[in-house]
């Protein structure tokens, strides 16, 4: 016997492009996957440091800075790189770059004629754009309002009317949202989202965080129109389960229970320490 079908509200993401666009890629592989992009001459692709697999040779590879990304020098002070990766096309046959996904995950291709030429993600999710794609960084480096929105919290957006990948950790659904309609989320778990939605950030109670621990989640509420895409598996999530199962201790960051453990053990050691002197005197 079959098992019964349901239609919930999520569903998986399943590319869609125009007529006109003539972007050929393939993306291979499971839990780890594999973009090959095919460019024909004078086309380029621009990806993040450290993503390149392989390239056909007709293709020329370049280190560049580009002032739109990432934030600029401010990234670069605090240690983020602020180059990219530009793959082009000089010959006259076609050719062809493959990007590796950094992390487990599911590589989104998105054609951002799609969604206006605009687009929110996190700073983890790009991953390559063929042609005109321009990623700029969201995040003012002195701040004016204490506002926070989506993009203080997705920290990039893309910009363009070319094809822009993605990766997102895990499995990766998405949400049509309806005008008005509203569903919470973990913002962790967004990998883009549409600036049509409007983004509000729900926090918990700071002290019963502190004092009962977590893993410091936030949550979002997102109401539509628009479209978002989740994660199951975000990468700092999974980074965290590693380093907790690794020989270094906890991280006072992301455990404050422990930190708070810890005030406490010196404030009784103290304690101890004071009545044993008061009663020696007496």
């Amino acid at each position: 016997m079959a098992a019964p079908f349901f239609s919930t509200p999520f569903q998986p993401y399943v590319y869609q492009s125009q007529q006109g666009s003539v972007t050929a890629f393939q993306i291979s592989g499971g839990d780890v996957q594999v973009l090959q992009v095919m460019l024909k001459s004078q086309e380029k692709l621009t990806a993040k440091p450290g993503t390149m697999c392989y390239m056909s040779g007709n293709m020329q590879m370049d280190n560049n800075y580009l002032p739109e990304n990432d934030g600029g020098v401010w990234q670069w002070i605090f240690g983020k790189s602020i180059s990219s990766i530009v793959f082009f096309n000089s010959g006259s046959d076609d050719g062809y770059v493959g990007i590796a996904a950094p992390f487990p995950g599911r590589i989104l291709p998105v054609d951002l004629a799609n969604f206006d030429g605009e687009l929110l993600c996190q700073a983890d999710a790009f991953l390559c754009s063929v042609n005109d794609v321009s990623v700029s960084s969201t995040v003012e480096p002195r701040p004016r309002n204490n506002e926070i929105g989506a993009e203080m919290i997705l920290k990039q957006k893309l910009r363009g009317q070319g094809m822009a990948f993605l990766v997102g950790g895990g499995s990766v659904m998405q949400k049509i949202l309806a005008p008005r309609e509203v569903i919470t989320v973990d913002i962790a778990c967004i990998v883009a989202m549409t600036t049509t939605i409007n983004f509000r950030l729900k926090s918990p109670n700071p002290i019963r965080r502190a004092v009962f621990g977590g893993d410091n989640q936030l949550s979002a509420s997102l109401t539509g129109p628009g479209v978002v895409f989740i994660q199951s598996l975000p990468f700092h999530r999974l980074s965290q389960r590693i380093a907790s199962r690794s020989v270094a201790g906890p991280s006072l960051r992301d455990n404050p229970k422990f930190f708070i453990q810890i005030v406490m053990f010196f404030f009784l050691a103290y304690v101890m320490i004071v009545s044993s002197i008061i009663l020696t005197d007496v």
